[in-house]
């Protein structure tokens, strides 16, 4: 390696070091986009409907807001009690749940194998979920970092839902030119991919929410809105979330020594409305998703997780459906679908004696054409790339 292939490896690790010590500003980043992203959609439509570009921002911005002002002064204080009287009832659950186990133990019949002694399990157990959840709402707590986060996210949001196709065009210039109408047909895949799991994953977490706290309210458990509430967030993290959202009412389930079928019922209940979710809603709803396979889901959650920490996780699910798109879009329809495809001939000679290139895959075809003046800038076109792209 030369001196300059030395530089730029070192400039290379450099930024790579930049961009990782920025990590969660980034990630912030890309929620804002998500948000302007489902924003966008709703805006599209209303100026369908005839109106115009600011005005529509003007309404989807106040509605938003308006929704949020309710939210946070209606919701989210009787949530917090509940919540805290939730956290507060966790040792007490954990205590009911390890003496029903050993009354089960000390009546299990001989013939059966013997269950293992979980109680002393259950004993280490409890101090750690009540230190785990009381930290939970520690974090939730401070205002402080979360405010001036979601300020920012916020403030991301708008100025992306002004003007987004000027954004657009800064990223797809950050590209060669040969390869700028590639990228943004990517980012249009990318785009509907992002509004089609937004307005999913909105809908089934509402219908959670709704089902959860119906079902609570009819087997009479406490605390029902907490309960409703943590099922329809913790929908939002796929394969964790739902498994998590079950132990809160069970654990309140198990206080109440009159009905201990409750408990039961409850985690029945939740059984249904997944199954429900799983087979008949979810398919409806996010038939034009990009679908992602179990096993890709939990490893994106595990992998996003352990580099991002809790954002990670809240936002591996779309992270993994941009990731998707990108790998059907570039690494296989770009790289790998013309990897032992034969390929037309790399130089022609016209008539009047200009040379042409060709290749055999459309997305990335270029040619010269005979009158062009090769000095041209090519960021000077009305769609990136244009000049130098044809099309498919």
């Amino acid at each position: 390696m030369n001196l300059g292939q030395w530089l730029g490896f070192i400039c290379l690790i450099f930024a790579l070091y930049i961009l990782w010590q920025i990590r969660q500003i980034l990630l912030l980043a890309f929620a804002a986009v998500v948000l302007a992203t489902a924003m966008n959609s709703a805006v599209r439509r209303l100026q369908k409907s005839g109106l115009n570009r600011g005005s529509a921002v003007l309404l989807t911005v106040s509605i938003t807001i308006l929704f949020f002002i309710l939210f946070f002064l209606i919701v989210v204080p009787p949530f917090i009690e509940q919540f805290q009287m939730l956290v507060a009832l966790l040792p007490s659950g954990l205590e009911r749940s390890r003496q029903l186990l050993l009354v089960v133990r000390l009546n299990w019949p001989s013939w059966l194998p013997a269950l293992p002694d979980i109680s002393n399990l259950l004993q280490d157990l409890q101090p750690i979920v009540t230190q785990v959840f009381g930290n939970f709402y520690a974090i939730f707590s401070n205002s402080l970092s979360a405010a001036v986060q979601m300020l920012l996210v916020m403030i991301l949001t708008l100025m992306m839902l002004v003007d987004p196709l000027a954004y657009r065009q800064v990223f797809v210039r950050l590209f060669p030119s040969f390869y700028r109408r590639r990228i943004d047909e990517i980012l249009s895949e990318c785009e509907v991919a992002l509004g089609n799991w937004f307005a999913g994953i909105m809908l089934t977490s509402l219908f959670i929410a709704v089902l959860s706290g119906i079902g609570l309210w009819i087997l009479g458990i406490k605390l029902v809105l907490a309960h409703a509430l943590l099922a329809g967030l913790l929908n939002f993290i796929p394969n964790i979330g739902p498994t998590l959202s079950v132990i809160f009412p069970v654990t309140v389930a198990l206080l109440d020594i009159a009905a201990p079928w409750k408990a039961i019922a409850v985690v029945i209940l939740y059984l249904v409305i997944q199954n429900i979710e799983s087979y008949l809603v979810t398919p409806t709803v996010m038939a034009r998703q990009v679908s992602l396979l179990p096993a890709v889901t939990l490893l994106a959650q595990i992998i996003f997780a352990s580099f991002f920490g809790i954002l990670g996780l809240l936002l591996a699910l779309p992270l993994a459906v941009i990731a998707q798109v990108c790998i059907k879009e570039v690494l296989i329809k770009d790289i790998l679908d013309d990897w032992q495809r034969d390929r037309d001939p790399i130089l022609t000679v016209s008539p009047t004696g200009v040379s042409e290139m060709s290749v055999s895959n459309p997305h990335l075809a270029t040619e010269l054409p005979v009158d062009a003046d090769p000095q041209e800038d090519p960021m000077n076109s009305s769609v990136p790339g244009d000049s130098e792209t044809r099309s498919p």
